[in-house]
């Protein structure tokens, strides 16, 4: 596996334009000898990987335009019903996997605990130990090395990456296969394991990997390309199928299909429209469907241990819901600790992560025995705080029993004598997703002491935070979700005397409230806790909780989310303009120097500026004698480059061949390359003769590119580049007699280390 972090990212330059015949625009020294040095590379998973934009705009050049005419209406009718269809086999297939997840988790922890839990009914109290805490060291090797060795990039939880690749940012190996195996894979045994950590966030990333694969448009590298994938080699297409995956991950991770495209529209994508919308809805209504006729399947007894797992609702109807003023005080008193918490527990995780940074970057061995580590704490904190705990008598007339004697059930005997159960322990030693439930189980039927649930909100608190960051997929919505249930019980306790709400209900609102000041998304959260706990009488105490929180956290920093994508180094355009840039125009950031090339190029010129350079988009100007003066004929891609030159369609004059060239090359051949690394420079094969001859350029040139002239503020042109997805925006000069192109802009023109690196006086603000 090729290892990102090894690969040379040194910024090359060109030393000698003149020399080899290479095009430079003459501008003002200013603008020839300022240069962009932001960083080109971010942490991706748990490994550093360089990164580049994805070409979301659409290449309006002579073959694309042949293409396009050349298609009938029956082709056109297929490429429709294939998105469909491929929506249709991503909520299929992260559905599939979405269950089996569970099934797997469900029955690997079960075995693990029904196995210490026969040791303790045996008074075997330290074999019992040695078994939890070594099956959940094994499990958790097993995770970090997949992590370690065979995919960093699946390490955390992935919505960040998600996050910034619909913004238009692509790195090496987020969505590749290795990834989706360990995802899947590392995330079952992490889970298993006992971590303080969630399903949900990987299953975002899960789903997001199998609309990738499914819609990558075939592999030339495996002999998979058939014509009519072809439609979906390219940026556009690719984006709207993993906006799909991400909504259809949240669907299958909380039983939440309308939360999950609330979710992608929300938080995952940058870029939306009505006809999106339509697709990601039944991607997650096919979800809906296959986890409900999988879980009917599962009543029957033919799924191992598999009993009240993820996948079944956190049922809270029962319990009635009336309240009056002083309910909505203690409500708004829940939403303002949500805010304060949320906001304290993304500082904590945003310090742990760039300590944890170091450690990874020693190698494998150090990720796997920082997993290690934080596994024995977890497991000491898990076997051994439930012995702090009193012994509770069984409460009378309960439907299950009580205590449990095998692992489904909500009463941990313990060490405790029969007709009795141990309340921390049956939070502790428990999966997440049956702790969550008996947080959410009416007080009526359950009852927890206060040092129960103070100590339990401390230690997942912070197990939360240490945990995330570790070689292991991990998410945070279950963390999150379990320390705010657990300090909502516990103002509901408080506040019996006085408040009408149950303390069930407490604990859900808490859970929203610390969701709402970790995460700051309020639409989806509400729709997902509403479909994950079937109440929908608690919706207008919810939004409430929801607003109060988010706006509280807000006053302290951003959601954890912004803070991790910040964290990693992924240039992430925001949807709104700094303050700053309104004091800024368009040529204030452009970097050179600028290299073009003239419509009709030498070979040796193109080669060398493609071995110098890393830039991916170069203007192509035309001159006497193809114009009357220098005009901009448009903009050439690297990759672009590359194809042509491989096909070695030279001509020994300066001469135009444009109809030679669109009758020998066809669109799809310049389309993104699959799961192969498509042409590579080391690929050609270019003689010294060949060297001395010319190509023409204008059949693969975007004679349409997006241009802005240098007086346009920076902030409009921020937006504009962001709302457009651009990759290249042209900025062309306002008065006439000079050079027709300025610069070109691309994301890291934007971003406040190059903008304020350029005009330190400029105060950000805060």
């Amino acid at each position: 596996m090729e290892d990102c972090s090894n690969r040379d990212m040194n910024d090359l330059e060109i030393d000698d334009n003149k020399e080899h015949g290479v095009s430079m625009l003459t501008e003002p020294f200013l603008v020839r000898n300022r240069k962009n040095n932001t960083s080109q590379i971010a942490i991706v998973g748990a490994n550093t990987c360089p990164i580049e934009s994805l070409d979301y705009e659409i290449v309006e050049n002579e073959l694309f335009k042949q293409d396009w005419r050349s298609r009938k209406k029956a082709e056109i009718f297929q490429y429709v019903v294939l998105k469909w269809t491929l929506a249709l086999l991503i909520g299929l297939g992260t559905g599939l996997v979405g269950f089996f997840n569970n099934l797997a988790v469900e029955n690997i922890a079960g075995f693990k605990l029904l196995v210490t839990n026969n040791f303790m009914l045996k008074d075997k109290y330290y074999q019992a130990f040695v078994t939890y805490a070594g099956c959940n060291v094994v499990l958790a090797i097993a995770a970090s090395a997949l992590c370690a060795y065979v995919a960093p990039a699946a390490a955390g939880s992935g919505i960040p990456e998600i996050k910034a690749y619909l913004n238009g940012v692509d790195a090496p190996s987020i969505l590749a296969p290795a990834t989706l195996f360990v995802k899947i894979f590392g995330s079952i045994f992490g889970v298993a394991a006992g971590f303080v950590v969630g399903k949900e966030g990987p299953m975002v990333h899960t789903g997001a990997c199998i609309a990738s694969f499914l819609g990558q448009g075939g592999s030339r590298k495996y002999h998979l390309t058939w014509k009519w994938l072809r439609y979906f080699k390219n940026d556009r297409d690719r984006r709207d199928l993993i906006t799909c995956g991400a909504a259809a991950g949240v669907a299958a991770a909380f039983r939440a299909p309308v939360g999950g495209v609330l979710f992608a529209l929300e938080e995952a994508a940058s870029w939306w429209r009505s006809a999106l919308l339509w697709r990601t809805f039944f991607t997650t209504a096919v979800v809906a469907v296959v986890l409900r006729s999988l879980i009917e399947f599962c009543r029957t007894g033919k799924c191992g241990l598999f009993g009240q797992g993820g996948l079944i609702m956190f049922d809270v109807n029962s319990t009635k819901v009336t309240y009056s003023l002083p309910d909505l005080l203690a409500v708004m008193f829940l939403g303002v600790i949500g805010g304060v918490f949320g906001s304290f527990y993304n500082y904590c995780v945003d310090k742990v992560l760039r300590t944890y940074s170091i450690i990874n970057e020693r190698g494998p061995s150090f990720k796997i025995l920082l997993v290690i580590v934080i596994s024995l704490l977890t497991s000491c904190c898990s076997y051994g705080l439930p012995w702090l705990s009193q012994c509770i008598p069984c409460p009378p007339h309960l439907a299950e029993q009580c205590p449990t004697e095998s692992r489904s059930g909500n009463f941990k005997n313990f060490q405790c004598p029969p007709n009795h159960y141990n309340d921390l322990a049956s939070l502790f030693f428990n999966t997440n997703d049956d702790a969550i439930r008996n947080l959410f189980t009416s007080g009526s039927e359950k009852e927890f002491h206060f040092s129960t649930l103070l100590v339990f909100f401390v230690a997942i608190f912070f197990l939360g935070i240490v945990t995330y960051g570790i070689a292991i997929p991990s998410g945070l919505f279950i963390p999150v979700i379990l320390a705010g249930a657990s300090y909502g019980r516990f103002v509901g306790k408080l506040l019996t005397l006085v408040s009408n709400l149950d303390v069930s209900l407490f604990a859900l609102l808490g859970a929203a409230s610390f969701l709402g000041g970790t995460m700051r998304m309020t639409v989806s959260l509400c729709v997902i806790l509403l479909e994950l706990t079937n109440d929908l009488l608690m919706l207008p105490l919810m939004m409430l909780v929801l607003l109060i929180s988010k706006s509280v956290a807000d006053i302290f920093n951003k959601g954890v989310y912004d803070q991790i994508v910040k964290l990693k180094g992924l240039p992430y355009m925001e949807s709104h303009a700094e303050p700053y840039m309104k004091h800024l125009i368009a040529s204030d950031v452009v970097t050179g120097p600028l290299v073009s090339f003239s419509g009709v190029e030498k070979i040796g010129n193109i080669l060398h500026v493609l071995r110098v350079t890393r830039h991916n988009g170069f203007p192509v100007i035309d001159e006497p004698p193809y114009s009357d003066a220098p005009e901009l004929c448009g903009l050439v891609l690297r990759t672009h480059l590359l194809v042509l030159l491989k096909g070695k369609k030279f001509t020994k004059q300066r001469v135009k061949i444009g109809s030679e060239i669109t009758r020998t090359f066809k669109a799809q051949d310049f389309a993104k390359a699959g799961s192969g690394k498509g042409v590579k420079l080391e690929d050609l094969e270019i003689t010294e003769e060949e060297m001395e001859m010319y190509i023409d350029l204008h059949p693969i040139a975007n004679t349409s590119p997006y241009t802005v002239v240098e007086t346009m503020s920076l902030a409009k042109a921020a937006v504009l580049f962001r709302q457009l997805g651009l990759r290249h925006l042209c900025v062309v000069p306002k008065t006439p007699g000079r050079p027709p192109i300025v610069g070109i802009l691309t994301r890291h023109d934007f971003t406040p280390e190059h903008v304020l690196g350029l005009y330190p006086h400029i105060k950000p603000h805060k």
